[in-house]
């Protein structure tokens, strides 16, 4: 027995020493990585803009992406705002002569490149280049390319030119397969986010809703390129159809792009209008060595602040994570935001599909209240839609983006009766007491009884008409009105604008223009401040770690059994009241 003992400590004590070493270890990498590296820019540098990543509204740095090890495996995240911010240094730093492009298939919704796109546009208004390089390019990649001086395709590339395509996932099947049972309460004919789980097609309200809402998207992004490219709407629409761009000899045919070539002939180009010898190498520097040592545009003053509050992901209660919105989170940020007599005014950046109906609603009292003591304007993203639009009604001003999602005004009620899933696939069964008949009410385990799935229903309806009255408050709308635009209906920016649901088309930079005038500020005496403060290196490799081990311990304690586990907690994260957009969209 005590030589059992001596093995425990011995092995309690390891465990406590390596634990230091580790914390130590990455204390000092993090205190490598934090210190401010020195950048010093060539007098005809270029601008590298890498877009082949994933694009988020806040960058998320993984300073080991490039090591092997218990690190690796997390690609860096880049920043919608560190973009745009670089694209506007850049534009008055005489030492950037132009902008090279990488975009050939970017990992980012229509709004965000939208906002991409519409600052490059305003780059090339100072006479620099930007050239485009891609092997192939994707719809989405071409887009952004479309601004370009001269865009190079591989000669044995290609260029996607089909028209674009809304995708939806159905799960119907798996669910029988599983035996899980999902009983879905609704209101609106078009909140169709239950679909995945009780249908395997499409229903015909959306199809209909699907059908416009790629249409107008489309319509921006066909006007957009014929702008750019001198190219009529009509072509572009008949090359699609005709699937006319079948190589890059027919792009370069149709002026798609301006040059076959390799990265070694552009690289020839970009020379000689550097006036660059031959043996020596362009001194290209990307976004975040750029910020580091660029020229930037005058701040004002940091007394007199516009406060952007970006909230991204699903909604949630409590703090949420990372990917998304916790209630709790964002109501202490705002709070702060609120309280802050340096902060002059307010924009909720708003990237969400939605999610609890009860987090949304928290969350819109508390700009309610913020509202009512500095200007708070709403900023949608790629997606804004139900409970994302449930925060934006709050807000004094709305603004989108043409190509936003927005709308989708309609609550729905899930739960899984696991009942079957649990007994015959993993062999646990349920069984309990109560003090009356519906004492384990709302449950996923027992088959309910039509009388609680009514009241189920009658909470959602209480939630619909909620949700619509306070639309209608915010939007300044008769009821009526409101829900003939909801029923859980999608819409573009455009048509949101058109029918009230958005009052202005733009991007974060106007929606925080929007704000200082309703601030009483003027241009130029004011800074424009990102919240929540974006995470430093070592925090962030700290929270990989963590997240790592969690997820490794977890699978090992539960061995075949973890994928199970992990479909059922991501079940029971949508069970309940929801303010969701109708479908997992993509377009592509």
């Amino acid at each position: 027995m005590l030589q059992f003992f001596k093995y425990v400590l011995a092995t309690f004590v390891g465990i406590i020493l390596f634990l230091f070493l580790s914390i130590f270890i990455l204390a000092g990498i993090g205190a490598m990585f934090s210190k401010d590296e020195e950048v010093v820019l060539d007098d005809k540098s270029v601008l590298r803009l890498d877009l082949n990543k994933p694009i988020q509204e806040v960058g998320i740095e993984n300073p080991f992406s490039d090591f092997n090890g218990i690190f690796d495996g997390g690609e860096d995240v880049v920043g919608l705002k560190d973009i745009v911010e670089a694209l506007k240094n850049a534009q008055i730093d005489n030492k950037i002569k132009g902008i090279y492009l990488k975009t050939e298939g970017p990992q980012a919704g229509w709004a965000t490149l939208e906002e991409i796109r519409n600052q490059l546009l305003e780059f090339r208004k100072s006479g620099k280049f930007i050239v485009t390089y891609g092997e192939s390019f994707s719809e989405k990649g071409y887009y952004i390319a479309s601004v370009s001086d001269k865009i190079y395709l591989n000669p044995a590339g290609g260029l996607e030119w089909n028209g674009l395509s809304a995708e939806y996932s159905f799960f119907k099947g798996t669910f029988d397969k599983l035996e899980i049972k999902p009983l879905v309460f609704r209101v609106g004919e078009f909140k169709s986010a239950i679909e995945m789980f009780s249908r395997q097609d499409m229903s015909e309200a959306s199809k209909k809703q699907s059908i416009e809402l790629i249409g107008a998207i489309n319509s921006n992004f066909l006007k957009n390129i014929s702008l750019s490219r001198k190219i009529p709407v009509g072509d572009l629409k008949s090359y699609a159809d005709s699937l006319a761009v079948e190589n890059p000899k027919s792009a370069l045919r149709y002026k798609f792009v301006t040059n076959l070539g390799y990265q070694d002939e552009l690289d020839t180009y970009l020379k000689k209008e550097l006036k660059v010898e031959e043996k020596k190498s362009i001194a290209y520097v990307g976004v975040d060595k750029y910020l580091k040592g660029g020229s930037k545009v005058k701040e004002g003053d940091f007394n007199t602040r516009v406060a952007v509050l970006v909230a991204e992901g699903e909604i949630t209660s409590g703090d949420g994570g990372d990917d998304n919105i916790g209630s709790e989170k964002f109501v202490k940020e705002l709070k702060e935001i609120r309280e802050n007599d340096k902060i002059k005014a307010v924009v909720i950046r708003i990237n969400s599909p939605g999610g609890s109906a009860l987090a949304s609603d928290v969350m819109w009292r508390e700009i309610q209240i913020t509202a009512k003591k500095k200007p708070v304007i709403a900023s949608m993203s790629d997606v804004a839609a139900s409970g994302g639009y449930y925060m934006a009604m709050g807000c004094d001003t709305i603004v989108a983006q043409p190509n936003t999602i927005t709308g989708s005004i309609g609550i729905f009620g899930l739960i899984f009766n696991v009942t079957d899933f649990m007994n015959n696939k993993l062999g646990v069964t349920f069984d309990g007491v109560g003090t009356s008949p519906h004492a384990d009410w709302p449950t996923a385990t027992r088959e309910m009884t039509e009388f609680e799935k009514s009241m189920i229903q009658k909470s959602v309806n209480e939630g619909y008409d909620t949700f619509t009255k306070k639309a209608a408050e915010g939007r300044k709308m008769s009821v009526e009105k409101i829900r003939s635009l909801a029923q859980g209906r999608v819409w573009s920016g455009v048509e949101a604008k058109e029918n009230g649901l958005v009052d202005v088309l733009g991007g974060v930079d106007d929606a925080v223009k929007i704000a200082a005038k309703a601030a009483k500020l003027k241009e130029g005496d004011y800074r424009v401040r990102y919240y929540p403060e974006k995470k430093k290196p070592f925090e962030e490799i700290l929270t990989k770690v963590m997240g790592d081990e969690e997820e490794k311990a977890s699978t090992k304690a539960l061995g075949e059994l973890a994928p199970y586990v992990k479909m059922y907690k991501k079940l029971m994260n949508m069970g309940g009241m929801q303010t969701r957009m109708p479908f997992e969209l993509v377009i592509r």
